[in-house]
């Protein structure tokens, strides 16, 4: 039934009920737009933050998993050489500032291709180069991308957009956002994996830091202005090393989320390292905002209270093997008889070795409300409300549109109006 009022000349407007929801819809359109805080994001660093590079430098050709579902299958429904089942942290900051998914580098060709940015992550990647563990007594092969190889490849990109050479560079280089890791997770991950013993890790802890560091120094002589710096995630709650590491002795566990101890304060070393590090490079350039970012902090919320997340297995992967932390050493998540959970956001884990899109979103947050970076990123940027709000507001997020409660509010109002006013008109009509 329509519903009706007098107008001019005895007519009467028709208002169906889809009308309503109509005006409803375009109120949420209408919803404040995003800003874009900063025109480009450039990222460097691992398969924390690899949106595709993999696939293209090794092909689909190569095995990986991740190159095919059930990986991507929670947000895009496909596989993208993601290392989760959706989005990652990298794609929740782009997301929330207002800039598409940050393109992988190698699926591009012109400069028109990275209007908004690059990405130079690839999975596996170490930010040492094989030559250095080769001087350790440890071969990681010659195969691998590491932190020089992806710098290398932001020269060339450079080139590409800077048509008038290095000299225009300059606002590109001032005005974007750098995220350089995390990285140097895998630096570990490999010799851990091959039971070399932790003393000997630790002892290159310095050399990794010193790569990352003089790659910030080589970025701020491009003329880089804004970088952000993760620390390293607690691997001693990973799945797949909780597995491989198990203990009977009950020390070896924190009491309060079950994590591996001592994994974790390697993880904390590596960060003190960083942290150290990161404040020597401010002091010798003060003009430029170096941001750490907590990963280990912002992941150990969701380990010691994963229900403020919605999860309800943060030790556990979604997609993997049988056991206590679904995985197992003879499969993995697409790979062998492997199983996949029903909902991945009430897991921490997604495969085993990387956080489920629900872990990463939580991560997100608490990076973009400032609770764990030092600075806040709201606080290099003044065209950036959306993170000034989200320290302080309840909102949400869809493809760079910020539906704000008021929003939300107004649109009920309206359709609240539009149905008390088709019920009225019904009564007058009859």
């Amino acid at each position: 039934m329509a519903s009706s009022a007098p107008g001019r000349g005895g007519r009467q407007l028709i208002l169906l009920p889809a009308a309503a929801a109509a005006v409803a819809v375009m109120v949420l359109i209408g919803a404040e737009p995003a800003l874009a805080c900063y025109p480009r994001v450039f990222s460097f660093g691992d398969s924390l933050a690899d949106t595709g590079n993999f696939r293209f430098y090794y092909g689909n050709s190569s095995g990986e998993p991740a190159l095919r579902q059930p990986y991507g299958e929670t947000f895009f429904r496909r596989a993208t050489g993601r290392f989760s089942n959706g989005r990652l942290i990298l794609d929740f900051i782009a997301d929330t500032m207002g800039l598409p998914f940050v393109r992988p580098y190698l699926s591009g060709r012109r400069a028109e291709d990275f209007a908004s940015g690059a990405n130079f992550a690839v999975g596996g990647a170490t930010a040492l180069g094989p030559d250095f563990f080769r001087s350790r007594g440890f071969d990681i092969g010659d195969g691998r991308v590491h932190l020089g190889m992806e710098m290398k490849w932001f020269h060339d990109l450079l080139e590409l957009l800077c048509r008038s050479g290095r000299s225009g560079c300059s606002d590109i280089m001032s005005q974007s956002l750098f995220i350089v890791g995390e990285i140097g997770g895998n630096d570990y991950n490999l010799p851990m994996l091959s039971r070399v013993p932790i003393e000997k890790i630790r002892s290159f802890t310095p050399n990794v830091i010193a790569k990352i560091s003089s790659t910030i120094t080589e970025l701020i002589g491009l003329g880089a202005k804004t970088l952000v710096v993760p620390g390293n995630l607690p691997i001693g709650c990973v799945p797949k090393y909780l597995l491989i590491f198990k203990s009977d002795d009950k020390e070896d566990y924190e009491p309060e989320t079950g994590c591996l101890r001592w994994m974790n304060e390697f993880s904390e070393y590596h960060n003190k390292l960083l942290l150290e590090e990161l404040e020597k490079l401010r002091k010798t350039n003060p003009t430029v905002t170096i941001i750490y970012a907590d990963y280990y902090g912002a992941a150990m919320e969701i380990f010691r209270s994963p229900e403020r997340f919605g999860i309800e297995e943060p030790l556990v992967a979604c997609c993997g093997g049988e056991g206590p932390y679904g995985v197992s050493l003879s499969t993995a998540c697409g790979y062998g008889d492997y199983k996949v959970c029903d909902n991945p956001d009430k897991y921490g884990s997604w495969d085993g070795f990387h956080p489920s899109e629900a872990a990463y979103k939580a991560i997100a947050m608490g990076l973009l409300r400032g609770t764990y970076t030092q600075p806040s990123i709201a606080s290099t940027t003044s065209s950036c409300p959306q993170l000034t709000e989200l320290g302080s507001s309840v909102e949400y997020k869809s493809c760079g549109t910020v539906l704000h409660f008021s929003a939300v509010a107004q649109a009920i109002g309206w359709v609240l109006f539009y149905l008390l006013f088709f019920s009225h008109s019904a009564r007058i009509r009859n």
